[in-house]
């Protein structure tokens, strides 16, 4: 099947779970579509918004139509870490032998829904770091693995901020994106409150499976970045960081600190399942544009002149993209030299893309072979001196020592 095809049944994939979430998810597309996007990515999501706007259905919705087990974890400042991810208990068995078992607790899902999670105290938020990064969880001298996939959706209240605990960089870092959950129309209300007239049950049918998921997700790696808009996605990262020469007038005047490589990351591998989702096998500059507010937004934090001037961290992003937009076509990779070979356009085709991304590696492993032919040459000539200079060193020894034996000689008669 060639990269066209595979765009097209992706994108169907696709499709068809966001026609199943329809039915029991009114309006919220965007919101929609950057979750699927994380679930398929391998991410977590930070969902920001008022309460009642749908998150633990939009959780539970999923789980049937990716039929996957859903878990619902409610946060509050009492909660431990063993409530999150389980513990050893100690049990007696048929021969009245006291066991250690352990019991897992309910992160073991494939879908977790971390509702009100600034809630809890930072002993149990950072219970969370271990398995939203690296999918497994230590107790103890043990360490159990979580099936795959696996992702983490987590909510927090804007408005109410009393006995919260404010996430830390480290944890916030973890998350692939943060989303804004804006309040619903009068229409979506109305058609809200239609809807859980008539059942307040899920009615989403399952259309693909955990291992669909994990196929999807590895030809979602195969897409092809060609070196021009990867390297527009790490200037973009770059220049939110006000400490670097070259990050732009932007970042030193409103930016406090910047993003991590982490940023990177998450943006090359989001903009290539964003590709497929639109049918196409190559990622463009518009997917990195706009996939950089919900990677950015919650990595990066302003200073008060942006506070004063009533500009919000979505606002400072767009004025970086505009800043990066210059880059465009511009066939640089950091400081190397101009290589117009790598440039793509918006309407670059998926061949296109491809063939560009293959000479460009075709031509690094041909740098990599002569850097590797010259490198040995060196270590050649070098081995050559080294054997001459010893020659040389051993040739005077001998004379010295030649000289030596004459003057004894002499000196004896």
């Amino acid at each position: 099947m060639d990269s066209k095809a595979q765009a097209e049944n992706f994108s169907r994939s696709v499709a068809k779970i966001k026609d199943e979430i329809k039915k029991d998810l009114v309006g919220q597309e965007d919101i929609v579509n950057n979750v699927i996007i994380a679930i398929i990515a391998g991410g977590n999501v930070l969902l920001e918004g008022v309460p009642g706007v749908g998150k633990t259905r939009l959780v539970r919705t999923l789980g049937k139509a990716l039929e996957l087990p859903f878990s619902r974890i409610q946060f509050t400042p009492d909660l431990m870490p063993s409530d999150v991810t389980g513990t050893n208990v100690i049990e007696k068995d048929a021969t009245g032998k006291m066991t250690t078992e352990f019991r897992k607790g309910p992160i073991f899902a494939n879908l977790v829904l971390a509702d009100e999670i600034n809630r809890a105290t930072p002993k149990t938020q950072s219970s969370m770091l271990e398995v939203m990064q690296e999918h497994k969880v230590t107790v103890g001298k043990q360490t159990y693995k979580l099936e795959e996939p696996f992702f983490v959706l987590a909510t927090q209240n804007p408005i109410e901020q009393d006995g919260t605990y404010p996430l830390p960089e480290a944890q916030m870092d973890r998350f692939m994106f943060k989303l804004l959950v804006g309040f619903p129309s009068v229409r979506e209300l109305a058609d809200i409150v239609n809807m859980t007239q008539i059942t307040l049950e899920e009615t989403a049918n399952a259309v693909v499976d955990g291992k669909t998921i994990l196929q999807m997700r590895e030809l979602a790696k195969s897409v092809p970045v060609v070196p021009d808009v990867l390297y527009y996605a790490m200037r973009l990262v770059a220049r939110t960081h006000p400490e670097l020469p070259d990050s732009g007038d932007t970042a030193k005047k409103y930016i406090k600190y910047g993003c991590s490589p982490r940023a990177g990351q998450a943006l090359i591998t989001a903009a290539k399942v964003r590709a497929l989702i639109d049918g196409r096998f190559n990622v463009s500059y518009a997917d990195i544009d706009e996939l950089a507010y919900p990677v950015l937004r919650h990595r990066m934090k302003v200073n008060y002149t942006a506070i004063n001037e009533k500009l919000t961290v979505d606002d400072v992003i767009t004025k970086l993209i505009a800043e990066n937009a210059k880059d465009k076509n511009s066939g640089k990779l950091d400081e190397q030299p101009s290589d117009t070979s790598g440039v793509v356009s918006e309407d670059t085709t998926a061949e296109q893309a491809a063939d560009a991304s293959f000479a460009f590696e075709a031509d690094a492993k041909t740098k990599k072979k002569k850097e590797k032919k010259d490198k040995k040459d060196k270590k050649k000539r070098d081995n050559a001196q080294e054997d001459t200079v010893a020659q040389q060193v051993e040739e005077e020894v001998s004379a010295v020592e030649s000289e030596a034996t004459d003057s004894a000689s002499s000196g004896n008669e």
